[in-house]
């Protein structure tokens, strides 16, 4: 087989895979007997038509297995049909009959690469057998072809647009965990970070300096409550369907209490922890009452990781500026320490996750070593993109 047919009969079955069977499967094994055998009483002018009634009867409970087994079911169906069909030396006339497109539908919304191709074949077959066995019409080679065609098309598009749905159900997943692991970075990361520096200095303070130690243990037990309650929070969106819209958001306003959430924490040093406390200063100005909620929080979050990354990797640091400046342009961040940057400078999660907010909203974040010394994350959100 060449590349193109290889590929189409290797192809996979549809996904998501289909329901075993519905209510509507047992509807029609219990309607269409009895519609066959009314129709076959009728239509006496039919030759064989008792035969064909029994034929068309015994074929029903295919339709119980058209979507698990659909080249299988088409198999018997038609091929059952045909062999009769060469037998009487005719065609069923029955309009019952008109069940087994059913079958037809299922092989190509259901069915691998495999179905379709033989499910195919099987119509070619099937039409040939129905021009050497008996006088067709133009009109009615044309109306059943019409028919088929129409029966596959209608299998081929519910199939892709399930498959449509599907993929952008798996992309709305994967945007949830990206959004819930920047979440957890951005929230807990900052909490457990200051708990470990907390730890940190409240060791090395045990034997010289018992007060700094139980100071160091009360902003532990500080920041392990400020933990729970983010995990709570976090909890509560991905339980219930209404939390997000719900739960309140940080704001720009909310910036200011990153001051007084770093100043009592210390830097770690060289060597060993101290005591010291880098001074975090916040400067906003600018109409902030324009942003919208969700810049806002955006821009929080931009500035909490830049402000935790500091306390974390800035050496001998004794200074963190954070500015942010709200203008007719849109609003640009500025976060700055005067410590030793680490070595590495390879960016880790939290500043992917400024990057990849920054990108979202259409602006720009950029993380590096400042000219004068320190360390310098930068980001500006345009207005233009906030109705992103």
């Amino acid at each position: 087989m060449t590349s193109p047919a290889r590929a189409m009969w290797h192809a996979p079955a549809a996904s998501p895979p289909p329901p075993r069977r519905v209510w509507r499967d047992w509807v029609l094994v219990a309607v269409i007997p009895p519609l066959v055998l009314i129709e076959a009483a009728l239509r006496t002018e039919m030759a064989w038509r008792w035969l064909w009634a029994v034929v068309l009867i015994a074929l029903v409970p295919t339709l119980l297995w058209r979507r698990t087994r659909p080249m299988l079911m088409l198999v018997i169906a038609f091929g059952t049909g045909g062999v009769v069909g060469a037998a009487t030396g005719g065609d069923p006339q029955f309009v019952t009959t008109a069940y087994m497109l059913l079958l037809v539908y299922a092989a190509f919304r259901w069915g691998d690469g495999r179905a379709r191709i033989v499910g195919a074949a099987l119509l070619v077959a099937s039409t040939t057998l129905s021009l050497a066995f008996g006088p067709m019409m133009l009109t009615d080679l044309i109306g059943g072809a019409a028919v088929l065609v129409a029966t596959i098309s209608l299998g081929a598009a519910f199939r892709w647009r399930a498959a449509s749905r599907a993929r952008e159900l798996d992309r709305v997943k994967v945007d949830e965990r990206v959004q819930l692991a920047r979440d957890l970075h951005d929230t807990v990361a900052h909490h457990v970070s200051a708990i470990a520096i907390q730890a940190q200095a409240g060791t090395a303070l045990a034997a010289t300096d018992p007060a700094g130690a139980v100071t160091a243990l009360q902003t532990i037990e500080r920041e392990a409550s400020l933990t729970l309650a983010e995990m709570r929070s976090i909890v509560r969106v991905l339980r219930r369907a209404d939390a997000a819209e719900l739960a309140p958001g940080p704001a720009l306003g909310d910036l200011r209490g990153l001051a007084s959430t770093a100043a009592d924490a210390p830097t770690a040093g060289a060597a060993a922890p101290t005591a010291g406390a880098p001074r975090v200063e916040v400067r906003l100005t600018g109409d902030s009452a324009s942003v919208p909620p969700t810049i806002g929080a955006a821009v929080y979050r931009m500035a909490q990781e830049s402000v935790t990354n500091a306390r974390r990797h800035a050496r001998g640091a004794t200074r963190i500026e954070v500015a942010v400046q709200v203008d007719d342009g849109g609003i640009r961040l500025d976060v700055h320490d005067d410590g030793d940057a680490a070595a590495s400078a390879s960016p880790g999660f939290g500043i992917i996750g400024m990057i990849e907010r920054a990108t979202l909203l259409g602006g720009t974040c950029s993380a590096g070593p400042a000219a004068e010394g320190g360390w310098t994350v930068t980001a500006a959100l345009p207005r233009s993109g906030w109705s992103r």
